[in-house]
This record gives structure tokens, sequence and C-alpha cells, in this order.
């Protein structure tokens, strides 16, 4: 079983960090932070940058973790937190299959980093050598709310409204508040 867990980390948390690359960098035929932003911001998820550095840090970071086997259940769970904000804001509204744009391979990811917390990353981690593996029940579902809690906390901080302060460097007016010297005084 060592070499099954060491393969699934490889796989699954290589192809994550290709894809937080993609974003990031432009790396592995990726379109690059920019490109990415305005695709973010394209589907609602405010400020694009914003959200496309913390979604390409999430994925590239915990897909690196996730490879190593180092801190498995932290890594587990911003990956969940990415993978639960992309069925939000992508794929729910087209249903479960991958071949309609659904969500069934999101629910795939979380489902094995999630086992890979249940069972541990394996002696042939990090974490391992460490000695400091952490798995089991309790650690699978302190990941799998964190990771629920991070997507909400996107979900939450892309649909506010920007602060004033932003809002008119985009470009929009703040409403003008007069100087209570400059209000007219009342008539009689």
């Amino acid at each position: 079983m060592k070499i099954g867990r060491l393969l699934l980390r490889l796989s699954v948390g290589g192809f994550f960090f290709g894809h937080g690359a993609q974003k990031l960098f432009g790396w592995f035929d990726g379109n690059g932070l920019e490109a990415t932003a305005e695709g973010f911001e394209a589907i609602g998820l405010h400020p694009g940058k914003a959200n496309a550095i913390v979604a390409g840090a999430a994925e590239a970071g915990g897909g690196a973790m996730l490879a190593l086997g180092l801190e498995t259940p932290f890594a587990a769970s911003v990956l969940t937190a990415t993978m639960i904000t992309a069925i939000e804001s992508v794929h729910a509204k087209n249903g479960p299959w991958a071949t309609k744009g659904g969500y069934e391979y999101n629910v795939v990811l979380i489902a094995a980093v999630l086992m890979l917390v249940e069972a541990g990353p394996g002696g042939l981690s990090l974490d391992a050598a460490r000695g400091r593996e952490r798995s089991g029940t309790g650690w699978t579902l302190a990941a799998l709310a964190t990771g629920a809690l991070g997507a909400l906390a996107a979900h939450l901080a892309s649909t506010s409204p920007p602060p004033p302060a932003a809002a008119a460097h985009q470009g929009e007016q703040a409403s003008p508040v007069q100087d209570s010297s400059e209000q007219e005084a009342p008539t009689a």
C-alpha cells in the first residue's frame, strides 16, 4: 500500500501543482496570472487577480505538499476548498457529468485527497519521515470542514461589494458627501 499511496499523492498532487503553475506563471501551456484573473472576473470571482493568486497558490502549494506527503491534512484542506469553489462557481450549473462540464472530477479529487488524510500519506512521505503523520477520521473531517469553510470564505469575499476606495479605483463614482459647512440653511 505504500506504493499505491505514493503514486496517488504524486499524480494528484503533481497535477494540482501543474494547474496552479498554469494560473500563476503560465507554465505547462497555461494562461498565466493576468488571463486567469480576467477569467475569474468573468465568472464572478471578484477581484479576479486576488482570486487567481489565491487559487493558483492553493493548487501549486497544496499540490506540492500533497505530492511530498507534507502536512497532508492541511494540503487536503486547501485543495478541497479550491475544488468546492470550482464546483460552486463553474461546474454545479452543468450537473454532475464531466462530459457536460459538470463537477464529477472535482468530487473525485476531493475524495482522493481526503482518502489520503484518512489512510495517511504512507511511509514514503515527509510526514512519516518527520514522525508527524496525522491521519484518521478526525483529521479527515477537520480537513473537509476547513476546506468547506475556505470555500465559503472565498464565496463571501467574491460576492461582497468592494470597499468604497476600491470602487473608486475601478472607475465607479462614489456619491459625493457635502461638508456640513457647505450645506444650505433651511428656508422658512
